[in-house]
């Protein structure tokens, strides 16, 4: 198994960056208009912290907890608990993405 290498936010940007611009090219290709879905899109940050959400679930085995937390019957509330502590503890292991930590909690909270 291979041995996870630390990345430093900067790299973890510069990828996030080469996501959302392929994500846009993709949808522009497909006939989408950019005015239309850019403003939906996650910033830089946001996107660095997805990633770091998905890390996070493989590598703290929470998929059996967050299949739980996103089943139908689970509840708003334990959705919105499981998102909070997994995102918690990324604006605690990187205070730089703290902002944009908040900023998707309020999305979830909004959607």
């Amino acid at each position: 198994m291979a041995e996870h290498v630390p990345t430093s936010i900067e790299v973890l940007r510069q990828q996030a960056r080469d996501e959302l611009a392929a994500i846009i090219e993709h949808r522009c290709r497909a006939g989408e208009d950019p005015w239309q879905f850019i403003p939906d899109l996650p910033s830089v940050d946001q996107q660095v912290v997805i990633g770091l959400r998905a890390s996070a679930v493989d590598a703290f085995d929470l998929a059996d907890e967050q299949s739980r937390a996103h089943h139908p019957a689970a509840g708003r509330a334990m959705f919105a608990r499981f998102e909070y502590d997994v995102l918690r503890r990324i604006a605690l292991t990187h205070p730089e993405l703290s902002a944009a930590v908040w900023e998707l909690l309020d999305r979830l909270e909004r959607a």
